[in-house]
């Protein structure tokens, strides 16, 4: 019997890796990356590229959001704003957020779900270790199935999953190795295509991460912070 199809949002990053190894024990998976002009996009589509090549898609799609590189007010899109290189504050929004980028996402995971008759939308979100970001929130998702039931067909029925919300970075890892999500292909430094900084939020969060999973990141660091990990 085939398996239902499920779209998952794909970044490349960790999150996204293991939400999609989570999806494909019981789904079909239609895999869709969103490009908006961050500054490691290159390196994120390339990621994408290699775990479709792990994954083995029935579906995979690669479009863009012009509009959130030119809004600005992030230092992922905006190149005079710098990255932080220290943990996050989880009492503050940091200035990695990228205005409500999920919503749009979502909207064109919603979309692309609707055409190809998918039920469910996976996104690796979660509220634990995260940084902050007020569109990672279960509430958020809540209010925008809501959205969906209102915007779409009436014989439309699409849930979003978000099977990390409640884990810490630490028990993502550990998840992740045993369903042996492919970590060596994903990306998750904000600043660097070569080698991960080893110095900005995202990469300290993964870092430390691993280390209180107790393995090893197999992507090339340049610069590990290990004295505050």
């Amino acid at each position: 019997m085939a398996k239902p199809l499920a779209v998952v949002l794909l970044s490349g990053g960790l999150d996204s890796c293991v939400t999609a190894a989570l999806a494909a024990r019981d789904h079909d998976l239609a895999l869709l990356h969103v490009k908006y002009g961050q500054r490691t996009e290159a390196r994120e589509e390339r990621a994408f590229r290699d775990l479709c090549e792990y994954f083995r898609p029935r579906y995979f799609l690669i479009t863009e959001v012009p509009a959130l590189k030119a809004i600005g007010g992030s230092a992922l899109t905006d190149a005079s704003i710098a990255v932080p290189e220290k943990e996050p504050d989880p009492r503050s929004i940091p200035v990695t957020y990228v205005p409500f980028r999920n919503a749009h996402f979502l909207a064109i995971a919603t979309s692309w779900a609707e055409v190809l008759g998918a039920g469910k939308i996976f996104i690796g979100a979660n509220e634990l270790d995260f940084s902050g970001y007020p569109d990672c929130r279960r509430s958020f998702f809540d209010a925008f199935e809501k959205a969906i039931e209102e915007g779409t067909r009436p014989e439309t029925r699409i849930r979003i999953e978000t099977p990390l919300i409640h884990l810490t970075k630490a028990q993502i890892v550990k998840l992740g190795a045993e369903l042996k999500a492919p970590f060596h292909l994903t990306w998750s430094c904000y600043q660097q295509e070569e080698k991960a900084c080893g110095r900005c939020e995202s990469c300290r969060l993964r870092l430390k991460a691993f280390a209180e999973a107790g393995l090893k990141d197999p992507i090339p660091y340049a610069s590990p912070a290990t004295e505050d990990i």
